[in-house]
């Protein structure tokens, strides 16, 4: 089968971008506007993020509805989810980690956690309902269900390809963050825990599978939802060994490090300029063809 090093390259790497470009996002309005501009700001965004969702729903082309449900769910996890547990934390006057001297893990972090049960009934849906293309998800009907999976995943849900895309970046997001809180907690594990170090390497392995699973993608489309989950998975070990001080994490201090950033945003739009257009110049041929 064939390998499109190029789309998966160029998908991988702008959605990777939107990774330490999201927290600079999040740093630059928190040290630049009034905690209540911050927090209106932040229920636009959100909203601006669920409305683009929706939009997807309506427009045509695949490309164009998996940027509107990748771009809708990062403005809606940021405004809706992150600042919105901020604004709470705030509000109740929650009290951030503190190792020497140093915020390690901001209060609405350590929040998130209580959200576990909610992850776990969303997740019920989804594997108790739906059959869908989730290894992961998959993987846990067959342990669950074995010959009976066809039976109780009987069908998809409806398709709506900006939706999916949406959901399965918010469902990545938060599992991603459920797992790095619980192995942070010195409760339960801590940040050098060798749990904590094997779920860094677990993560770095399966992305590396994950991208050969995103090379034989030959549509745009269908490239960019692989990178999703891939990139995700990926930035597991990057918090991990940043957590860890193994680098500096420029995304922290953007203004410290604002040529670094410029840099990584302008090469993010040049990528995504060229994908909308290579995606466009397929969809010529195609119909062409």
């Amino acid at each position: 089968m064939k390998n499109h090093w190029i789309k998966t390259i160029i998908s991988f790497t702008t959605v990777l971008f939107t990774m330490p470009l999201g927290h600079a996002l999040m740093i630059i309005m928190e040290k630049t506007m009034t905690p209540e501009a911050v927090h209106y700001s932040a229920f636009a965004m959100g909203f601006v993020g669920l409305l683009m969702a929706v939009w997807g729903v309506f427009v045509k082309g695949d490309t164009k509805q998996t940027l509107l449900g990748l771009f809708g769910g990062l403005l809606f996890w940021t405004g809706w989810i992150e600042f919105l547990f901020q604004y709470y934390a705030t509000r109740v006057s929650a009290q951030p980690e503190i190792e020497n001297g140093e915020v390690v893990t901001k209060p609405e972090y350590l929040i998130l956690p209580a959200t576990f049960g909610i992850w776990a009934m969303v997740m019920l849906l989804y594997v108790f309902c739906t059959r869908n293309g989730c290894s992961f998800i998959n993987w846990w009907q067959r342990v669950l269900f074995g010959k009976h999976k066809t039976e109780i995943a009987a069908r998809p849900m409806t398709r709506h390809t900006s939706i999916v895309t949406f959901m399965e970046l918010n469902m990545i997001l938060w599992t991603s963050y459920l797992a790095l809180m619980f192995c942070y907690d010195k409760n339960f594990l801590g940040d050098h825990h060798p749990v904590t170090f094997a779920l860094g390497v677990f993560c770095l392995i399966g992305s590396v599978l994950m991208f050969r699973k995103e090379l034989r993608l030959a549509t745009w489309g269908a490239n960019i939802r692989m990178a999703i989950a891939t990139v995700i998975v990926f930035w597991t070990p990057v918090e991990i060994l940043g957590r860890m001080n193994f680098f500096e994490e420029i995304w922290v201090e953007p203004m410290k490090y604002a040529p670094q950033m410029i840099t990584i945003l302008v090469a993010f739009i040049a990528l995504l300029v060229y994908l909308v257009y290579s995606s466009a110049k397929d969809k010529r041929k195609a119909s062409k063809g």
